[in-house]
C-alpha cells in the first residue's frame, strides 16, 4: 500500500487525538527514517526525545531480542531475574537510593504525586486530604484526569472535568511567586527543567537552585521531570544538573530510559520518601518487567559509553549558533540547550505547522509546538555532518517560504 491508502485507514478507524504530519514510516536506523514509499527523512524529534539513542540502536535491539526469547512478564507477583539488576543501575547513576519502575511517563507523574501526597501526610504531618502540590504555568507533565487538570493549556482540560483538587499554580522560572504559594500544607514542587512541549522554554541559570532552597526550607519536597529533558537531551545525563549545587528529591525519567524499544518510565528517590509505599498501595503489572528492564539497561549503557550527553553539549551549541546568524524576519527567537531547541517565529510567519510541512518535503521531519514554535529534538548520535545538512534545509524553509 501506499502512504495515502495507510492515511485514510488511520483517518477511518483510528480516534483522531493527534495531527500528525502525512508521513507513514515503516522503518529507522540512526537518525533516519524511511516511509512507505521508499522516501528517506531526517528524524529531528526523536519520538519527544524518547530515541536519544537513535532509531533500533543494534545494541538496545540485541539486549531486547535476547531477552524477549527468555521472559518478557511476571508481573510484580514474583520477582524477576532483570528488576533488581536494572534498580541497581540506575539508581547509582543517577545518584539516588530507591526507584519505582513504570511503564508510560505519565504513570510515573501520577506515581510522583501519590507519593509526595503519603509523604506529606505520613512525613511531614499534613492533615488529610489538604496536602497541596504546586506545579507551572505552561506545564506538561502528561495525559491523565489529574494532570491535565492542572494544565493551563485551555484545549488539554476542555471537556474532561471535574478534575481532582489540591494543586497550585505559579509561574514558571519565577523562584519568588513559588515562595509565596507556600504553605504549611504543601507537599510538593513539581517541575520541568526545561519546559518542553511548552516550547523549549529555559529559567534563568540559578532558577532551580532557588527553587531548591526553598523547597528545603519549608519542608517541601522538589520534584523534577525530566521525562523530556533528561538522559542526556540537554547536554548533560539530567537538565537540573546544568544548575550547580541541585539536586531534586524526586526525579522522574522515561521515554530515552528504553532508547524506544518498550514503554518503561521510573520515579528516582530516596528510601525515606519511596519508603512511604507499602505492598498494596500502588502497582503495575507490567512495571519493572524483565523485557522493560533488559531494554533500559541496555539504553543507559549507551548513553553513557556513546558519551551522548557531551555530544548532545557540543553539537547543541554548534547547531544553536547556526541557526541565530539566519537573517529571517520570521524568526522571533532561538532557544536551546544542548540538542533540545526551539525556534520561536513572530506571528507574521503564519504559524509554525506550514515549516514544518515545507521541511518534510525537504526530508527532514520536526514538528510544531503552542503553534508558532519549531522544534528541534535530533537523536543524540547524529554527526557534525548531519548538522550541516539539516540546517542547510531550515535555512532554506526560515528565508524562502
Amino acid at each position: 500500500m501506499d502512504s495515502k491508502k495507510y492515511i485514510e485507514l488511520e483517518n477511518e478507524y483510528g480516534a483522531h487525538n493527534y495531527h500528525p504530519l502525512n508521513v507513514v514510516l515503516s522503518s529507522g536506523s540512526g537518525v533516519w527514517v524511511t516511509d512507505v514509499d521508499g522516501k528517506k527523512y531526517m528524524d529531528c524529534l526523536s519520538a519527544y526525545s524518547a530515541v536519544n539513542q537513535g532509531h533500533c540502536h543494534p545494541r538496545i535491539y540485541n539486549a531486547f531480542v535476547n531477552q524477549a526469547k527468555k521472559m518478557t512478564l511476571t508481573s510484580r507477583a514474583f520477582r524477576n531475574d532483570m528488576l533488581g539488576r536494572f534498580a541497581e543501575k540506575i539508581v547509582k547513576l543517577s545518584e539516588m537510593e530507591m526507584m519505582l519502575p513504570m511503564n508510560s511517563g505519565a504513570e510515573a507523574v501520577e506515581t510522583a504525586i501519590k507519593a509526595a501526597r503519603k509523604w506529606g501526610y505520613k512525613r511531614k504531618g499534613i492533615p488529610e486530604n489538604k496536602a497541596e502540590i504546586i506545579v507551572c504555568c505552561n506545564n506538561f507533565h502528561g495525559r491523565t484526569t489529574t494532570i491535565v487538570g492542572f494544565a493551563t493549556e485551555d484545549q488539554y482540560r476542555d471537556g474532561f472535568g471535574p478534575f481532582p483538587e489540591g494543586f497550585k499554580i505559579v509561574e514558571f522560572g519565577d523562584s519568588k511567586a513559588l515562595e509565596e504559594a507556600v504553605t504549611e500544607n504543601t507537599a510538593a514542587f513539581m517541575v520541568e527543567p526545561i519546559q518542553g512541549e511548552g516550547g523549549i522554554i529555559i529559567p534563568k541559570d540559578g532558577y532551580l537552585k532557588e527553587v531548591q532552597d526553598i523547597c528545603k526550607k519549608n519542608k517541601v519536597l522538589f520534584i523534577a521531570d525530566e521525562i523530556q529533558s533528561g538522559l542526556g537531551r540537554t547536554g548533560k545525563l539530567f537538565a537540573y544538573m546544568h544548575d550547580e549545587g541541585v539536586k531534586p528529591d524526586m526525579l522522574i525519567v522515561g521515554k530515552a530510559l528504553s532508547g524506544g524499544f518498550y514503554p518503561v518510565s521510573a520515579v528516582l528517590s530516596s528510601k525515606d520518601i519511596l519508603g512511604v509505599f507499602n505492598p498494596g498501595d500502588h502497582g503495575s503489572t507490567f512495571g519493572g518487567n524483565p523485557l522493560a528492564c533488559a531494554a533500559a539497561m541496555e539504553a543507559l549503557d549507551v548513553l553513557i559509553d556513546e558519551k551522548l550527553a557531551e555530544r548532545s553539549a557540543e553539537l547543541g551549541e554548534y547547531l544553536v549558533n547556526k541557526l541565530r546568524a539566519i537573517d529571517s524576519s520570521y524568526i522571533k527567537e532561538i532557544r536551546g540547550r544542548g540538542l533540545f531547541i526551539g525556534i520561536e517565529l513572530n506571528p507574521e510567519a503564519g504559524g509554525a505547522r506550514r515549516f514544518c510541512e515545507f521541511l518534510q518535503e525537504e526530508g527532514l521531519l520536526a514538528k510544531e509546538t503552542h503553534e508558532h514554535v519549531i522544534r528541534l529534538a535530533p537523536p543524540l548520535i547524529i554527526s557534525k555532518e548531519e548538522i550541516d545538512w539539516a540546517f542547510d534545509k531550515i535555512n532554506k524553509a526560515l528565508t524562502t517560504l
